[in-house]
Formats: C-alpha cells, structure tokens, sequence
C-alpha cells in the first residue's frame, strides 16, 4: 500500500485554563510541525504512464494553504475561554485569527480536529484519498499521533455543518 506523506510547519499560541498544568494557563506559543499521512481509498495498480495515486501538488494544496493562511499565528483558545470574550468586546477585528476549540486547544485535540479538516478538502476535492493518520510535534520531544475516527474523541461536538473542522473551508472558528 502506497502512502503520501506531507509535513507543514507553524506556529502558535495558546493557553490551557481547564487545569492541565498551571504553566501552559499562560498564553505561550510553540512552533509545530503537523505530519499527515494519506491513503488512496481505492487502491489501484500504478498505470505505468504518470505512475501516481495522486499528483503530489493535487493532494497537498489545499491543505497547505489552510495551515499557513489559518493556522499559522493563530491563537488557539477553549470556546468558553474568558479571553475570547474580551476580544469581541476589544478587538473585533482580531476575532477571525482566533482558533476555538472545544475545550482546551491541547495538542491530542489539535490532532483530532486537524484530521476532520483534512478529510473534508479530500473529500471535497474528491481527490480519492484520506487521511489515516496524523502527527503533530509540538516540541522537539513531544508529539502526538493520532489514527481512527475524530469523531469519536471530539467533545461535544454539536452537528458537523456547524463545527470548522467539519466543513472544507479555510475556517478556524464561527469569526473566520
């Protein structure tokens, strides 16, 4: 079985209030580097002419564009983070570079939430690929993998047209 393998990196910042660790309760940021990894979903022999399951360009542009055009400098917080509410009522204009989560933008919910994304422009594209797994290193000696179904780990997740990570736009949150 053939894979397509493509990296990209970020950076960020964010905070975790929900009481995971009282040091990351202080905005901070991290550069990152999200590894995805896609399969074809219906894997056929390579035809001896291009000799692709898809041409790289194909299968990574749109996902590249939204981690440097959306993500990158984006500023990951919790919905139901105070800060979120100071910048409605203080900077506005700041809101659509806000990534909202639900809960804790921790890296494991990243992992799960950036999947979803990346197999609604797949599927859209109709590309004929998907994504089965994901890393996201977030320090030189931490990182997460994730593979299975993102759905079944995103809390709370309300009806997927109305969740960013379940639509093929470049949104990151309800202000973008």
């Amino acid at each position: 079985m053939l894979e397509l393998v493509f990296t990209r990196r970020f950076a960020m910042a964010h905070r975790l209030i929900h009481g995971s660790s009282e040091i990351c309760a202080t905005p901070h940021g991290h550069n990152e580097e999200v590894k995805v990894y896609l399969k074809s979903q219906n894997f056929k022999a390579l035809d001896g002419k291009m000799n692709v399951v898809v041409p790289f360009q194909q299968a990574k542009t749109t996902w590249h564009r939204f981690i440097d055009q959306s993500v990158d400098h984006a500023f990951q917080l919790a919905e139901n983070d105070p800060l979120v509410e100071w910048f409605k009522q203080h900077e506005p204009k700041r809101l659509p570079r806000l990534l909202i989560t639900p809960g804790d933008p921790t890296t494991e919910l990243l992992a799960c939430l950036f999947m979803s994304k990346l197999n609604c422009f797949l599927s859209a594209e109709q590309s004929g690929l998907y994504c089965h797994q994901i890393e996201i290193m977030e320090t030189p000696t931490n990182t997460v993998r994730f593979m299975g179904n993102p759905s079944e780990f995103i809390p709370n997740c309300r009806p997927s047209d109305q969740c960013w990570w379940n639509r093929a736009d470049m949104s990151i949150s309800e202000f973008s």
